[in-house]
């Protein structure tokens, strides 16, 4: 008569991935520069046109943007698993909708004069490419931190554009930054002024299409994506 005897598997526990690991990393800084939303995804032009003629709202719609983004991705990446496939956009609409309404509600009580520059852009905050791509090309299939970190970088890499050409737009449009004159008035005096076409919506496009061409041509990676 023979026993025989069973041994139970013995189960190795994975080690936990590090809250800001290279991978958690590069979602944050990847948009930055190789995944882009504006220079290399193409998304988000629009606002990118309308509101930077000063810094100041640029940098506002730029953190709204980014808050709106890190916690609807955070959000639809937590309840993922139970939204009907069917009616998953209206879910993340409403996400969406309620977060733009938190934070026009919060611009409104602390910088009600850059929400009135600001205008109807922070409500089509909703409609905004970036936050919709995100939320179906990210948050819908991984895990809430690496979601909330996507909606940061992309945030961010969006922001980034904003800065740029509205400090550009407001420098040589009119001479200041932040509100701050810079150009002297004994520039003024010898002939100089300001370039009225820097201020109007042709000059955002341009200036995004310069920025656009310099990136290309100085990134390895994307050259060879074309």
């Amino acid at each position: 008569m023979s026993t025989e005897t069973t041994i139970a598997p013995i189960k190795v526990k994975e080690p936990k991935e590090p809250l800001f690991s290279a991978r958690n990393k590069k979602l944050i800084y990847d948009p930055l520069n190789n995944s882009n939303p504006i220079t290399v995804q193409v998304l988000g032009i629009c606002s990118a046109l309308a509101v930077t003629v000063q810094m100041k709202p640029s940098i506002v719609m730029a953190l709204s943007v980014m808050v709106v983004t890190a916690f609807s991705n955070l959000v639809i990446s937590a309840i993922r698993n139970i939204i009907p496939d069917r009616i998953r956009i209206i879910v993340q609409l409403t996400i969406v909708a309620a977060l733009v309404i938190l934070v026009d509600q919060v611009l409104k009580a602390f910088v009600y004069d850059v929400s009135k520059q600001l205008s109807v852009f922070v409500g089509l905050i909703i409609t905004n490419c970036i936050v919709m791509g995100r939320l179906e090309a990210f948050a819908m299939g991984n895990k809430p931190w690496p979601s909330f970190l996507d909606g940061i970088g992309n945030g961010l890499g969006y922001g980034l554009i904003l800065v740029l050409v509205s400090a550009v737009r407001e420098f040589f449009g009119s001479g200041k930054l932040m509100g701050v004159q810079l150009v002297p008035d004994s520039f003024y005096k010898a002939g100089y002024f300001n370039n009225g076409f820097m201020i109007l919506p042709p000059m955002a496009l341009i200036i995004v299409g310069i920025i656009i061409w310099i990136q290309r041509s100085r990134n390895r990676k994307l050259i060879e994506l074309n």
